[in-house]
């Protein structure tokens, strides 16, 4: 059984370069000292009326965007419940696009796989053959724009042009580590749900959920009699359209600065946004294969972590606790079984190629590269 281990709050700061979180600015955290507020106040409906329409400006997107207090978790159960009534089809190709599948069934929907070895890529021509064999058809493609397990950036954008012939068949993307520093095209790419948790590429504290909400997956949930109370489209859009708040009691203080925050993200433009994170991912790419290797397929790596594959099989647990000590810097192992096999590099939200050649100079000393 696990024990206590007394919190004391003397720990050094180090600097963070995980999938996740990322560095947070500081007048951000102080963002979240002003005093608490009444959630039914008109102060709320100016804060959450500012935070959700900022996000649609930043996103370029006309849908309607949620943002909840919860982790990017609540909006696989959301979707799943609002969008799928029966059967989902779930490529798999690392370990969250297996998870949001899981999900799905412990729901009790109906899944089908299109199963890939890690690190590999999903292929827009396997999910068009799956469309046009399934009898049954599917309620929804539920998919990972980036797995984090593996540093892959999946083809969302091919994949969400095919699924323009099958009108009937909602598009779910999970973008929990890459939404606000890898472009994308919502509406042009007919997803109808896109979803993040603010801890990643949008640099915010964690403990809020993003999700955008087409029309027609609005329109599907009034249809289905599984819908998610707490995520559910018509409970929060309705009640934002008639308040402007939250139909919960909301994390104040991370709303607070999530506000902060956005005034950042809408100054540098999402467009230049995208090209530093490009910038920094292309930097990290180069380093890894100067030095080890990468794991994710060529052609699909991800804008927003770096998975480099340990070619040179040096102590990745070591490496990862001296850079720490020494340096107060934090980048993270593989993932599960690739603890040892691999190492990630976290690039996005505030960082920079200066500051991402900052750890990779670190891990070169450490490791005596």
């Amino acid at each position: 059984m696990t024990k206590k281990r007394e919190y004391t709050g003397d720990y050094p700061d180090k600097t963070l370069y995980l999938p996740g979180p990322t560095e947070v600015r500081q007048d951000v955290i102080e963002a979240m000292a002003e005093p608490i507020f009444g959630h039914r106040m008109d102060r709320m409906t100016d804060l959450y009326t500012t935070i959700v329409e900022d996000t649609k400006t930043f996103l370029g997107t006309d849908d309607d965007v949620i943002v909840l207090t919860a982790s990017g978790t609540e909006f696989w159960e959301a979707t799943t419940l609002n969008l799928v009534e029966d059967r989902m089809l779930v490529p798999t190709s690392g370990a969250f696009s297996e998870r949001q599948a899981n999900v799905a069934e412990r729901l009790g929907k109906a899944v089908d796989r299109i199963e890939y070895e890690w690190g590999t890529a999903v292929k827009p021509a396997d999910v068009r053959e799956a469309l046009e064999t399934s009898d049954e058809g599917y309620d929804a493609v539920g998919m990972v724009m980036n797995e984090t397990s593996t540093g892959v950036r999946n083809p969302v954008e091919a994949i969400g042009d095919l699924l323009g012939d099958y009108p009937d068949t909602c598009f779910v993307v999970d973008a929990i580590s890459c939404l606000g520093g890898d472009a994308i095209d919502i509406e042009g790419h007919n997803i109808d749900c896109i979803f993040t948790s603010t801890q990643k590429a949008f640099a915010m504290p964690p403990g809020l959920a993003v999700c955008t909400v087409s029309d027609a997956a609005y329109d599907r949930e009034m249809e289905t009699d599984s819908a998610s109370w707490y995520g559910g489209f018509q409970r929060t859009l309705d009640y934002y359209d008639r308040k402007g708040q939250t139909h919960s009691t909301p994390a104040i203080p991370l709303m607070l600065a999530y506000r902060e925050q956005m005034k950042y993200m809408l100054d540098e433009g999402h467009d230049a946004r995208d090209r530093r994170h490009r910038e920094m991912a292309e930097y990290t790419r180069d380093w890894a294969r100067e030095h080890f290797g990468l794991f994710p397929e060529e052609g699909y790596e991800s804008r927003t972590v770096t998975c480099v594959e340990n070619t040179r099989d040096i102590d990745v647990g070591a490496t990862i606790e001296a850079v720490s000590e020494e340096y107060d810097m934090v980048f993270s192992s593989g993932y599960g079984d690739l603890s040892e096999d691999a190492f990630r590099i976290g690039h996005m939200g505030e960082h920079d190629v200066e500051s991402i050649r900052a750890l990779t100079d670190a891990i070169e000393d450490v490791a005596g590269l």
